[in-house]
């Protein structure tokens, strides 16, 4: 049987909405809402540069672009536009509404027009001292070359107007946010503060920018343009990997225009020079907005005002046996470990790296990398690892998309210093995260192995949930070891018994696991199966959660982002129950439980039910097989779906409605930080007993 599934490019805008509703929800701190506007704004950038600029790319391809979908992508386009135009008024609304909630907080966000003498002094200073020299402002006209606009700047697109309107004259100026902060903090006048944008700081200044000129009056408007931000990757077998990637990321910069953003108040002239210099086609790609682009810049909005405003700071859970003065790879030869970023610190995995960089028994560290921090301690970690005589194996993708860059500098300081580079699997993606330490002990090496969720990236993990098992299980080692066995020669593929390993048996494993819960509801016994996933698009996966539904089988799907689920065709429809949790951290962790007649099987991933990520990428799924551990991770289950302050219920009609608050109320980012700080302080852990209550209540 066929069953239908929504277009994951619209339940994408479902989720961002989840996103600005933070930006609204009176419970979260005030500037904290403002910087939601901010992930909100950076979320839709990427959004168009990366899927939107694929349904192009599809739209021109004809009919093979909508067979390559499942949909008209010309039809999706429209259907995109019409919910991002009423996302936009929302977005406008809430900012208007925080800008007047600021206010009342003291804190007031003002443009050049409400300046007061001694301020405009101010801004006048500032500008000619910091901002002057960083402005090239470009003559725009007619007959003149139009210049190319940057991807994620901004622009003032300047008016000289005259009496006579033939004669106006036309230029560019771009906003220089990479050099300076988008906000400047004007001096205090009693109790209140003050700030303004650095567009408007130009604003103010514009008569002596164009001081040459004569003109009667000046009209200035933002722009913004976002190109299409994919690879385009040649075949030419002469050219190493590496250069590929770096000749195509300098594409990037010249990738047809996606989305022109203008603030509507703009004059028609201006407007139609400018969609004509840019070549724009037609509406599809013009979205009318505000004064104020760029809001991503508003995630660093300045920390000023009281305390309240902001989220308190929340300090990560220690886990005792891990903490400095002693050994960690003594600690995992004794158990398993499972931290839980970021209640618990990302430090412990760095902390292992070093200790492996510097332990005399250690021979040889291997680490699969997607994203690492800007100022990377595992990278530093590795660096001193090869330069200690450690044999250190980095599988770096190189195509992270928008970390192109970071890691093809990262692959250079690595291979620097000795140590071995290789750049993922042709065709596949790398996004296995997954690191293996080998280490002498009594004449035979030893295995240690750790296996996450997400990125070896300590800046996401203060805030992203993600879990990483740090394991000595034998397993689990020997096929991690496997696993990079086939990355450093792919064509061993090796057959795996433990992990779960894309794209050799990812569709294959989750299939079997699914189908033997219809078999088991068909014959009446419990049948059960939790995910929580960050994306849940693949439209077979969905039929197989279809299927398991109709037969009987308690479907609970956690999904935070795409969701294509669309259970109200079905008969037994409240078999499967979806809802979306965003708060404070971002949910990241993928995490399966299958019910299995009671011999539960649980499973961590890095990989979505996501076409891409079963078929056409390396993905680790892995076991927990450790009782306490398996507890931890049902205990987040369950209280994730307790949740009644922050979860949405994922519904057909993507509404986004919060769940009905009933009883206490619960919220689960920080009742699971509870539950670890109580397990942390040697507090009672929930008994056995509980570990059956979900199962007692499928009865």
């Amino acid at each position: 049987m066929t069953y239908p599934f929504r277009n994951k490019e619209v339940s994408w805008l479902s989720f961002n909405e989840r996103v600005l509703q933070e930006a609204s929800d009176r419970s979260v701190p005030l500037i904290e809402r403002v910087r939601f506007l901010g992930i909100y704004s950076s979320n839709q950038d990427e959004f168009f540069r990366v899927r939107v600029a694929t349904l192009h790319r599809l739209a021109r391809l004809g009919k093979k672009g909508k067979k390559l979908l499942g949909h008209d992508p010309r039809a999706v386009i429209t259907e995109l536009k019409h919910i991002i135009l009423r996302q936009q008024e929302m977005f406008q609304g809430i900012y208007r509404q925080l800008v007047d909630e600021l206010a009342t907080e003291g804190i007031h966000v003002i443009d050049e027009t409400a300046l007061t003498l001694e301020q405009g002094e101010s801004v006048r200073s500032y500008f000619r001292q910091q901002v002057r020299s960083k402005l090239t402002p470009l003559m725009v006209g007619e007959k003149t070359r139009f210049p190319e606009l940057k991807d994620k700047s901004i622009y003032l697109a300047t008016r000289l107007r005259t009496r006579r309107p033939k004669v106006d004259r036309y230029a560019l100026i771009e906003v220089p946010t990479p050099a300076l902060s988008r906000f400047l903090i004007l001096p205090q006048i009693d109790s209140q503060q003050y700030v303004i944008l650095l567009e408007d700081v130009i604003r103010y200044n514009l008569k002596d920018i164009f001081a040459l000129f004569k003109f009667e009056s000046i009209e200035s408007h933002l722009i913004k343009l976002t190109r299409d931000a994919e690879l385009d990757i040649d075949d030419d077998v002469t050219e190493s990997y590496l250069r590929k990637v770096v000749k195509s990321v300098k594409g990037r910069k010249e990738g047809d225009p996606v989305r022109f953003v203008y603030d509507r108040e703009i004059s028609s002239e201006l407007l139609d020079l400018i969609g004509r210099k840019l070549r724009l086609r037609g509406e599809d790609s013009m979205v009318p907005g505000g004064r104020t682009h760029n809001f991503k810049d508003f995630i660093d909005f300045p920390q000023i005002g009281d305390r309240s405003l902001l989220y308190p700071k929340v300090e990560p859970v220690p886990v005792r046996a891990l903490e400095q003065g002693r050994s960690i790879l003594a600690s995992m030869r004794e158990r398993e470990f499972l931290l839980h970023f970021p209640y618990e610190s990302f430090d412990y995995v760095i902390d292992l790296l070093r200790e492996a960089a510097i332990d005399p028994k250690v021979t040889e560290i291997k680490v699969t990398l997607y994203r690492v921090a800007r100022h990377s301690g595992v990278a530093n970690a590795l660096v001193n690892a090869a330069r200690n005589g450690k044999e250190v194996t980095a599988i770096i993708e190189l195509q992270a998309r928008f970390d192109e860059e970071t890691n093809v500098a990262l692959a250079n300081q690595l291979q620097e210093e000795g140590a071995q580079v290789i750049f993922g699997v042709p065709g596949l993606k790398v996004h296995a995260k997954v690191g293996l330490i080998l280490r002498e002990e009594k004449g035979k090496l030893a295995r240690y192995a750790f296996l996450g969720t997400g990125n070896l990236n300590e800046d996401t993990g203060k805030l992203y949930s993600d879990h990483c098992l740090f394991t000595t299980d034998r397993r689990l080692t020997r096929e991690v070891d496997a696993v990079f066995d086939f990355l450093q020669d792919n064509y061993r593929v090796p057959t795996f018994k433990h992990l779960v390993v894309a794209p050799f048996t990812f569709r294959e494993r989750m299939v079997e696991l699914v189908q033997a819960e219809i078999k088991n509801a068909q014959k009446g016994k419990k049948a059960a199966i939790d995910l929580k996933l960050n994306n849940l698009t693949d439209p077979d996966m969905i039929g197989l959660l279809y299927d398991a539904a109709e037969a009987g089988v308690h479907v609970r799907l956690n999904v935070r982002g795409m969701y294509s689920v669309l259970p109200h065709t079905l008969e037994h429809q409240k078999n499967i129950e979806g809802i979306g949790i965003i708060d404070r951290v971002l949910e990241h962790t993928r995490l399966f439980v299958f019910h299995n007649g009671g011999d539960e099987k649980m499973f961590l991933s890095s990989g979505d039910w996501m076409t891409r990520n079963l078929d056409r990428r390396v993905e680790v799924t892995f076991p927990v097989y450790d009782k306490k551990l398996r507890r931890e991770l049902k205990a987040l289950l369950d209280i994730q779906w307790q949740d009644n302050v922050k979860a949405r219920a994922l519904d057909a009609d993507l509404t986004n409605r919060y769940r009905p608050r009933t009883g206490k109320a619960v919220r689960a980012q920080s009742a699971f930080y509870d539950y670890l700080r109580s397990r942390s302080e040697g507090k009672p852990e929930v008994d056995d007993d509980a570990e059956g209550e979900h199962a007692q209540a499928l009865a």
